[in-house]
């Protein structure tokens, strides 16, 4: 109890300390994140303002009607943390106080009498006045304040309807704090969790480059989110040979990563080396379908293809994915690998897949993409196309690498500070000779 300020005295003459007292107050909240923190400084503050001996904290939350919690008492040396050491603090029931709290209204008692069985005597105790505040949550009064005096009439009802005001004001600001620190926590959580599956994401991505005679290969990936659908995958199979398997999972985020991870695993659990691409894809395509994407609405899509550096033949089948480019140095063209299409993976088990052969010359080079390439927008919605993709293709004397260098840097000019939507992939194989 202080004999400075009252807050709520209507006075010209403490019209300037009421105002800088409030909005200090204000202030202090506005940049306080701490909920519990919150509480206390309220706490402090209005015992420095109140003409109260004693302020109690109440709350019915986690606990069975007629049963309450002594939350906060300013009397108390050690205020457990209402959250981390609720078990230390009192429940009751019953009682005067159990009453207030279960009225759902504020209540004034000039002349205090307290029972003797009552459960908070001791709380009570010594003084004879009350005024009880409800905190409202939710249309309920799961919260609330009292202040206490020593004196009969001590406390003015004037001081109620302020004072219910202002608490319940305190108490959306602290439980909005507590509900954006559970909030950080849960995506602290959630962040942990969706780096863990990029990390074990990348693991499956090919850590090394391969080597091929004749072949220059680069690699670009970047999911759109930690964790993404967009697979890609090198099978050495010797004699100069090297499959490249490029895939993108329907959907994004850790579903699309979790079948990316299924899709992984049934490349490389088909009997045999993956030496024929229609083959291959009947494999995946019949597990997925019948055990994973049956009914959900998911799908791959894919592209793989056998590049033979002795003959520089590529043959390949496609499952609904987008063919790949190729630009042909000697003479300029421009091409599609879209000879072989087919449906994507895990549609329909009994789809059939069939295989093409193209024919590659030195000096080709084959892009292989998902569509979060060509499909990325910029901020006027507008999309890269293949057409621009085509245009990093115009420069001959490029390596594989510079090549993607090129890609990306033109895909990023392009999209300037638009998110990107999807996942983003790019495999350039470039025939050396």
């Amino acid at each position: 109890m202080t004999d400075g300020l009252n807050l709520f005295e209507i006075s010209d003459d403490t019209w300037q300390q009421r105002l800088d007292f409030i909005v200090e107050t204000m202030r202090l909240f506005s940049a306080d994140t701490d909920p519990d923190h919150m509480v206390d400084e309220y706490g402090r503050r209005m015992r420095s303002v109140m003409p109260s001996h004693r302020m109690l904290s109440l709350s019915r939350r986690g606990v069975p009607h007629p049963q309450y919690v002594i939350a906060r008492n300013s009397d108390w040396e050690r205020q457990p943390n209402v959250r981390s050491q609720r078990h230390e603090l009192p429940i009751l029931q019953g009682g005067l106080l159990g009453e207030l709290i279960y009225s759902d209204a504020p209540h004034h008692m000039p002349q205090l009498d307290i029972a003797s069985d009552d459960p908070a005597r001791k709380y009570l105790e010594g003084f004879k006045s009350l005024i009880a505040l409800p905190v409202f949550d939710e249309g309920e009064s799961r919260n609330m304040v009292v202040f206490l005096h020593r004196e009969a009439d001590g406390l003015h009802r004037e001081l109620i309807p302020p004072l219910v005001w202002t608490t319940n004001l305190v108490g959306r600001a602290t439980h909005t704090a507590a509900l954006s620190q559970e909030l950080r926590r849960a995506n602290a959580i959630i962040e942990r969790e969706m780096q863990n599956i990029a990390d074990i994401q990348q693991s499956l991505l090919p850590r090394d480059l391969p080597q091929v005679d004749g072949l220059d290969v680069a690699a670009f990936y970047q999911p759109a989110t930690h964790a993404g659908g967009d697979y890609y995958d090198f099978f050495p199979l010797g004699e100069r040979r090297l499959g490249i398997l490029l895939g993108d999972v329907s959907g994004h985020g850790s579903p699309a990563a979790v079948l990316m991870a299924i899709t992984h695993t049934l490349a490389h659990t088909h009997d045999g080396p993956p030496v024929k691409p229609a083959a291959m894809f009947r494999h995946v395509n019949h597990h997925l379908a019948a055990r994973y994407t049956n009914g959900n609405g998911r799908f791959v899509t894919a592209f793989y293809g056998i590049y033979d550096a002795n003959t520089r033949t590529l043959t390949y089948a496609c499952a609904g994915h987008d063919p790949p480019r190729i630009k042909r140095c000697s003479d300029g063209s421009l091409f599609n690998l879209d000879q072989a299409q087919g449906l994507p993976l895990g549609i329909a088990d009994d789809t059939v897949y069939t295989s093409a052969e193209v024919q590659l010359e030195v000096g080709d080079q084959v892009i292989f993409y998902t569509d979060g390439i060509t499909e990325a927008r910029n901020p006027k919605s507008d999309m890269f196309t293949t057409a621009r993709l085509d245009e990093a293709l115009a420069n001959c004397s490029l390596t594989a690498q510079g090549l993607i260098d090129d890609v990306i840097a033109r895909l990023e000019s392009f999209v300037g500070l638009h998110d990107y939507d999807d996942d983003r992939t790019v495999l350039v194989a470039r025939v050396t000779r």
